[in-house]
């Protein structure tokens, strides 16, 4: 009876390979299984983004698609507050900003599965804002394909505002993905240069025999004085930033109107700025009246202390915007309109030649004369 060697050799090799089988079969299974995972993730974005530009998230969406790997792909999340008994108006104006710029990004050429924008509300996933420790709205946060978020990867709002523009400078900053925004047309600007050039052509056709008001240098200063208040008030600034009106804390519901960082504003505080500088200005504009009129000499003193009370009530207001630097510059603009106000309207007419009332002692020497007289009257 024959009986069969087996080489040694051979078995080794043998078992060699089946051992890198059973290594490396997990492996390849698992990164095949992780493509897949990945792959339904991108179908299921895409599928959503193609119904609606900005994706809405619950808590298990936002874990699933936005915080679990894999993930290939950039998102863009805004934490909301929209419900009516929310009261956020701030979050509706942010709102409309983020959907415009949804809408560039989705309806672009450059449109790919790079990059999602999704928005989670306050009312269907505070689980995530408690998970994130976030405990105001609204917030933009980018969320990278690789990684974890950064500080950079949360947005600026409070000193940037949340115009489409400078989210979109953002998002170019964090992604490299350069969106081109598309504002729907807004024909409201048209429609106003319209009816005011109408406006203003009626009334000239009307006046047309008498256009002497053309000349009234009261109606320019009170124009140049409107421009003058609107531009060093900040208007400007909230043109271009597009800041919010207010703030009120989600917290203990407390409005803010002034904003506690001196790189930045509300609405409402440009609308304080500009009633501060025109209280200024009419103080400065009465104190003028007042010394230069002529009449009754306890009308003249009558005026005299209630423009001095509404300049230097006025003055003492405006003492707290020394913290911010464009809030300084206004304030001086403020004087410099207001004494061209009064150089103006005190200037004298061609016949009579110069008058006493264009130095700058004319409101001290309008008061003594005032005092003598009053002496004189009581005598």
């Amino acid at each position: 009876m024959a009986s069969t060697r087996t080489n040694p050799i051979v078995n080794l090799h043998f078992l060699t390979v089946l051992l890198l089988l059973a290594i490396c079969l997990p492996f390849g299974g698992g990164q095949k299984k992780k493509e897949n995972l990945l792959s339904e993730k991108v179908e299921q974005m895409m599928e959503w983004s193609s119904r609606r530009s900005v994706i809405r998230m619950n808590g298990d969406k936002f874990r699933r698609f936005v915080k679990a790997p894999p993930r290939n792909y950039s998102v863009i999340v805004m934490f909301t507050a929209l419900q009516p008994q929310r009261q956020c108006s701030v979050c509706r104006q942010a709102n409309e900003e983020y959907q415009v710029l949804a809408n560039s990004w989705r309806y672009s050429s450059a449109f790919s599965n790079k990059l999602f924008f999704t928005v989670v509300d306050y009312d269907e996933g505070a689980d995530v804002f408690q998970q994130l420790n976030m405990n105001s709205a609204p917030t933009f946060m980018h969320f990278p394909a690789k990684g974890k978020p950064k500080r950079a990867d949360t947005f600026d709002l409070q000193r940037i505002g949340f115009a489409s523009e400078q989210l979109a400078k953002w998002i170019a900053d964090r992604t490299d993905v350069q969106i081109r925004v598309f504002r729907p047309p807004n024909y409201s600007g048209t429609i106003a240069l319209a009816l005011l050039v109408s406006l203003v052509g009626g009334l000239l056709y009307l006046r047309r025999n008498n256009l002497e008001f053309i000349y009234n240098k009261t109606g320019w200063a009170m124009a140049a004085l409107c421009v003058v208040f609107a531009m060093t008030s900040g208007q400007m600034w909230n043109h271009i930033r597009g800041p919010p009106y207010a703030h009120k804390n989600p917290q203990n519901g407390q409005v803010s109107y002034i904003h506690g960082s001196s790189q930045a504003q509300f609405v409402a505080e440009s609308h304080i700025i500009l009633l501060l500088n025109a209280a200024i200005t009419m103080g400065m504009v009465l104190l003028n009246e007042a010394a230069t009129s002529k009449g009754d000499v306890g009308k003249r003193r009558r005026k005299e202390d209630e423009s001095s009370w509404v300049f230097l009530v006025s003055f003492m207001l405006c003492d707290w915007r020394s913290r911010c630097v464009f809030l300084d510059n206004s304030n001086s603009s403020a004087w410099l309109a207001s004494g061209w106000w009064c150089f103006s309207s005190a200037s004298c007419s061609p016949s009579s030649g110069p008058s006493t009332t264009d130095t700058p002692t004319a409101f001290l020497s309008s008061k003594m004369q005032t005092e003598e007289e009053e002496k004189e009257v009581r005598g």
